[in-house]
């Protein structure tokens, strides 16, 4: 027995490292590594080499859903809400109307290509109406694709897989139970989605609250917590008779939108089974396929691939961004990246072990049609993509310079930003993007090389800034990036100052109440025209005046006189002993920069 379960062993090892030099040579050959999956799978089947006879439909389900949930959930957390919001509603239409025009296009295809009957047919087109997260990710990760459609992509393609789901399983029904119909399908799609939505933001929200409250022992185990979450959102859901899929990936946004603690460890764990379930997951549904049962359908499922990829997927997505932003190039996109993959597959198996009549003969063609599809489009991807002119300088999926999680966790995030051709900021100095007192530029990478930057550090196109920020000032910093390339950069120069526009009083006096000490606009009833040095360590500013005075703020006083009584005053303040060193600093920097400004006069 045990020599049994080493050879068992070795076997999953010997497949799962023949996956990873599947999906090397894939990167190499730009094919998509899941026909090399699905090939493997083949091959270690009885017809061929591996003579490894399997054929239990049942398990195979059982477990291509626990590997669904996995890959869904990876998918939702690698993303979060702030990557989907921007074009939930692009990727909701796909993901639902999209979704119900391509099933029912493809549905009628299947019926008069393979003689099958409507409701059958329907199964088929239901299935391969699914685009696949895996895929989708996998032909991602090497492109440069327009951020805002690879968006729409990953989102429609969390999405859609439940929508594909409840399809399949309607049709079953309808063949199987008499009295069945439309009706009945419809009321049971509403009733899933709804519950699955509200099971995944609730969940979501309640996980997110958990996790930030409760203190582990280790960093280990919040990846074991976020299992459980997924577990929790996909039982939940489909005991209370809602859709499983839409609440894990519904939970999975909302954990990826959040500062969890060991962020970096749970995204990273997840990205590692994500990758051991679509590997797995190929296999095993490769291992179902027999060589032998293609060859009858080839012919026909070519029609039925050209039908799905030039006419059933470009009309519906064409019918579902009908009211959308998207130009006809970026719809046109859309309708040739619907790429297939487990999850199509995963569904014809669904006919099989309901006992549907033709169940065996409908995974055979959703097979057939995953392979040649995907072959055929994922291929083309990102040729289609630079052919009209979607493409960036930049990674479709955000590559992190930094490790963020610890970041993350103590308060902070960073945010990168490519200065794209044409920049306002190019040609400017760091110290002129306004950013918030809570922010700096950390580094910038420039022809593949760190530059610490400095205020004075002088701004390129194509240079990637990463800006070190407290974590509520993201949305802020996100904001200004659109400043940072249409413009104006940095603020407007003061007017000239009088020399003697009134007396030159000096005065110090306590901070009141509602005054602002960092960026004042009026002190006194005078403007300030400009805030000169904005302390970085602690609060406090220099500014000028309208009047023609200058001022010194901090969190307990101000000081307000002409340039060289305020610079005696923050002389003398310096000297004293109780004082310390960064305070010194500061006024020594405002001490300078008066006496500068009196040299430039």
């Amino acid at each position: 027995m045990g020599h049994h379960d080493a050879v068992l062993i070795l076997i999953a090892g010997v497949l799962l490292a023949a996956g990873i030099a599947g999906a090397l040579l894939a990167d190499r050959v730009r094919v998509p590594a899941l026909l090399l999956f699905l090939a493997l799978g083949m091959l270690a089947g009885s017809e061929a080499i591996g003579d490894i006879n399997f054929a239990n439909y049942d398990l195979a389900r059982t477990l291509g859903t626990i590997a669904l949930v996995l890959i869904l959930f990876e998918g939702g957390l690698t993303s979060g809400w702030s990557e989907i919001r921007p074009v939930l509603g692009t990727a909701a239409s796909l993901a639902t109307l999209g979704t119900l025009a391509t099933a029912l296009l493809a549905g009628v295809a299947a019926k008069w290509i393979f003689g099958l009957t409507w409701l059958e047919g329907m199964i088929v087109g239901s299935a391969i109406a699914a685009t696949d997260s895996a895929a989708i990710f996998a032909v991602l990760r090497n492109s440069t694709l327009e951020k805002r459609l690879a968006r729409s992509l990953e989102g429609e393609s969390g999405m859609n897989d439940p929508v594909a789901l409840l399809l399949v399983i309607g049709f079953i029904e309808w063949i199987q139970q008499p009295g069945y119909g439309a009706a009945d399908m419809v009321g049971l799609i509403a009733l899933k989605i709804a519950v699955g939505v509200v099971i995944g933001l609730i969940l979501g929200r309640v996980a997110v609250w958990v996790l930030d409250r409760i203190e582990l022992p280790s960093d280990g185990i919040y990846p074991v917590a976020t299992i459980a979450t997924a577990a929790l959102a996909y039982g939940i859901s489909e005991v209370a008779h809602g859709s499983g899929l839409l609440a894990v990936y519904l939970t999975a946004l909302a954990l990826g939108s959040a500062r969890i603690p060991a962020k970096r460890s749970v995204v990273s764990f997840h990205e590692g089974l994500g990758w051991v379930s679509q590997i797995g997951l190929f296999i095993l549904l490769g291992l179902l396929v027999f060589p032998g049962d293609l060859g009858g359908i080839a012919a026909k499922g070519l029609g039925l691939s050209a039908v799905l990829i030039f006419l059933a997927r470009p009309l519906a997505t064409f019918a579902a961004t009908a009211f959308s932003p998207l130009n006809v190039r970026e719809k046109v996109m859309l309708g040739w990246a619907g790429l297939r993959g487990a999850t199509p597959i995963w569904l014809a198996t669904f006919p099989v072990v309901a006992g549907v009549r033709s169940g065996e003969e409908e995974f055979a063609i959703v097979f057939f049609v995953v392979v040649t599809s995907t072959l055929v489009q994922g291929a083309s991807f990102e040729p289609l993509a630079q052919r009209l002119g979607l493409t960036t300088n930049e990674p479709a999926l955000p590559q992190r310079l930094f490790e963020s999680g610890r970041i993350r966790e103590m308060g902070g995030d960073v945010v990168a930003f490519r200065l794209p051709e044409g920049a306002a900021a190019a040609g400017h100095r760091v110290r002129d993007l306004e950013l918030p007192r809570d922010a700096l530029v950390n580094v910038i990478v420039r022809d593949g090389h760190a530059i610490p930057p400095r205020g004075a550090t002088e701004l390129r196109e194509g240079d990637e800034l990463h800006v070190l920020v407290r974590g509520e000032l993201r949305d802020e910093v996100e904001e200004l990036t659109e400043h940072w390339v249409k413009g104006p950069i940095g603020k407007p120069a003061p007017p000239p100052l009088p020399r003697r526009a009134a007396s030159q009083v000096f005065s110090v006096r306590p901070l009141r109440a509602g005054e602002d000490p960092v960026s004042p606009t009026e002190i006194d009833g005078i403007a300030v025209v400009a805030v000169l040095r904005s302390r970085r360590d602690d609060v406090g500013a220099m500014a000028a005046m309208a009047d023609g005075r200058y001022a010194v703020t901090n969190d307990e006083v101000v000081a307000i006189g002409g340039r060289r009584a305020l610079a005696g005053w923050c002389e003398r303040r310096a000297e004293l002993a109780d004082l310390d060193p960064e305070t010194k600093a500061w006024l020594q920097e405002v001490t300078g920069a008066l006496i500068a400004r009196g040299r430039r006069r």
